[in-house]
């Protein structure tokens, strides 16, 4: 069962973190991929694909923290209307809805 680790960001640099379970497989081990999504507390949208994310988590192991991009202006400013989005590093990886087939092919390549 995968859950997630949500972040707040306190300013670019540093990030304060609540309560942290993080999207992964139980036994995933603390080099396993990280991606980002990128979102907001109130968003249904967000959280869908946080749920969506479920499976394909199973099926790769990898973690995804949970940034609230209201918790961070510049986060804000960069993000927008976008959320919730979903990111390994720098690489956008989808944005609005969860790109399965896209997000499937990058973490294939990215093994």
């Amino acid at each position: 069962m995968c859950v997630a680790a949500r972040t707040r960001v306190s300013s670019p640099s540093r990030a304060k973190t609540e309560s942290k379970p993080t999207v992964r497989l139980p036994d995933t081990d603390d080099s396993a991929l990280r991606l980002t999504l990128y979102g907001r507390s109130d968003c249904h949208l967000c959280d869908e694909m946080l749920a969506a994310l479920a499976t394909l988590c199973d099926e790769f192991g990898f973690a995804v923290d949970v940034v609230d991009v209201g918790s961070d202006a510049a986060l804000e400013r960069r993000f927008g209307t976008l959320v919730p989005v979903l990111m390994h590093a720098s690489t956008e990886l989808c944005h609005y809805h969860l790109d399965a087939g896209k997000v499937r092919a990058y973490l294939v390549k990215s093994r």
